[in-house]
């Protein structure tokens, strides 16, 4: 049995042995007083709780994580693909026009499209680790 566990027996038995004692007119103050107590003690648990749960989410933030739950990419790494893929862009409809003349610079330009749109269809522009992907077929 655990401390915390020990106490509540505790004041569970002295609630008990006052009751003895007073009689069972005292019974709602008894009963209000213990309840009292348990709801001290929950509401105790829920904080730490939520103050553990708060800072493990301002770790991941800090960290410039994202959460692992979430799958939800930041902004800033789509914004930076989409800057990359239109500074590759010139170069690459530069050497496709010299090269193949209006069907290479076509060619080039559905090349880079296509990729921006797979990245921006799986969620990441790297796409994702094998583990971290999910499918209907796991669970």
């Amino acid at each position: 049995m655990e401390a915390r566990d020990a106490e509540l027996k505790k004041e569970l038995d002295a609630t008990l042995h006052a009751r003895r004692e007073l009689g069972e007119e005292y019974d709602s103050a008894l009963v209000d007083s213990f309840l009292g107590k348990i709801e001290q003690r929950l509401d105790g648990t829920i904080d730490r709780r939520m103050r553990r749960h708060l800072a493990e989410q301002q770790m991941v933030v800090a960290r410039g994580a994202r959460s692992p739950a979430s799958g939800v990419d930041s902004w800033g790494e789509r914004f930076g693909f989409g800057v990359v893929s239109l500074i590759l862009a010139v170069p690459l409809s530069a050497i496709a026009v010299v090269n193949a003349g209006l069907t290479g610079l076509f060619v080039s330009w559905a090349g880079i499209v296509g990729v921006n749109v797979a990245a921006a269809h799986r969620g990441s522009p790297f796409g994702r680790r094998r583990d971290e992907r999910r499918s209907e077929w796991d669970d």
